[in-house]
């Protein structure tokens, strides 16, 4: 037997690096509502009574920005003057510019375009350059892997406990983290779970670890993952009162690999978060996320890697890979083939497709973008496996 650990983490919606992704997200949004032509690259940083709205947005469209991000920070929880950061008394400057032009000229009118292609998804070219990934794998019902599934859901339930009133003295703030032991690649316990939360500066660190086991990670961990030997580290350092933009600046992207698969699958680098979908860092991670999901789903592989690169201003992708790990009966070569052959992965299709149009993103900003049936987006679905058996056929 083969035994080994792999680690993910998970941040709540008022960690400083989710503030601003959310920002970013609630700000592209409200232009889509409006403009869903419009294109946007919007970046936030934060800290102690500030916020920094920047970016470049071309659109037709007006929005009151500073309405947005202070409508935001109040929602995650930031509403008291006393915790240092609260979304009536924070200042917010922002620093916008027109889209290059230069940018634009690819991403309206395409390589393809440019050399005669007539098809309409051939004139919107990629809004970047760049390598993309999806991942999928059958250890979880949303084919996650199992350490970030569980660790968003603690995240995720930190909030609930903490607005439902039932631990009202959690503040927004805070961090999950959870091992699982492998055995022969196959996920087998929870070896370690550690959960840091913001509290009021009264409670006894005493009752904040009796009340987050019993709160919070009995009722997310299934007993059937945990065992005597599952280590626990509820606020370790003891005291956890000064957080979010306070304790830590913020800034929009900084949380790549907790949107994503935390770790498990690859990354390419470009963050999500503020971005319209004619940026292929967005679009086609979720593309990706899609293609590899529909692997699985579809008996094909048990664990599925998917890459796609891309250049700007060109529509087609330069390439596509897909790692199955020796976990498909199928050659990796021939499951790229069936990829090619069911899946159309220029921007334009992939916005069209995964109706990426729409002001869906806030939503997405915390508690990861992969793996979210919750909220039933398109790249969840798995309704394309029956046409990748009959291309393997």
């Amino acid at each position: 037997m083969e035994k080994v650990l792999f680690t993910s983490e998970s941040v709540t919606e008022g960690h400083p690096d989710k503030v601003c992704d959310q920002i970013s997200d609630a700000i592209l949004d409200a232009i889509l509502e409006k403009d869903p032509q419009a294109h946007v690259a919007c970046e936030v940083t934060a800290t102690t009574g500030l916020v920094h709205v920047m970016g470049e947005i071309s659109t037709e469209c007006y929005v009151d920005i500073s309405s947005i991000v202070r409508e935001v920070v109040n929602d995650i929880g930031y509403n008291d003057p006393a915790y240092g950061f609260d979304g009536s008394t924070c200042g917010v400057i922002t620093s916008i510019d027109m889209q290059s032009p230069d940018i634009a000229l690819g991403v309206n009118t395409s390589f393809e375009a440019q050399h005669g292609a007539q098809e309409e998804d051939d004139r919107t070219g990629a809004g970047d350059q760049g390598m993309m990934f999806g991942f999928a794998c059958d250890e979880t019902p949303e084919l996650m892997p199992l350490a970030i599934s569980l660790a968003h859901k603690l995240s995720r339930r930190l909030a609930q406990v903490r607005k439902s009133g039932e631990l009202s003295y959690l503040r927004p703030d805070g961090k999950t983290q959870v091992t699982v032991e492998y055995v022969d690649g196959k996920p087998a316990r929870v070896d370690t779970v550690v959960v840091s939360t913001q509290h009021a500066p009264e409670v006894a660190l005493e009752q904040i670890r009796s009340d987050i086991l019993e709160h919070v990670v009995r009722p997310v961990i299934p007993a059937q993952w945990l065992d005597d030997d599952t280590k626990y580290f509820i606020n370790p350092t003891g005291r956890f009162v000064i957080g979010g933009p306070v304790g830590d600046s913020g800034l929009t992207g900084r949380k790549l690999i907790v949107d994503t698969y935390g770790g498990y699958g690859r990354h390419g680098g470009g963050a999500f978060s503020g971005k319209d979908p004619t940026k292929v860092d967005r679009s086609a991670a979720y593309a990706a996320r899609y293609v590899a999901k529909n692997i699985v789903a579809a008996g094909l592989a048990r664990k599925c890697e998917v890459q796609l690169a891309y250049a700007i201003g060109v529509a087609h992708p330069v390439s596509v890979m897909v790692e199955s790990f020796g976990t498909s009966a199928y050659s990796n070569e021939q499951l790229a083939g069936a990829v090619k052959k069911v899946f159309d992965l220029r921007p334009s299709a992939i916005i069209r497709q995964l109706d990426l149009r729409r002001p869906i993103y806030r939503r997405l900003a915390a508690y990861g973008h992969m793996g979210r049936a919750d909220l039933g987006v398109a790249w969840e679905k798995t309704d394309r496996t029956e046409e990748l058996k009959a291309a393997l056929a």
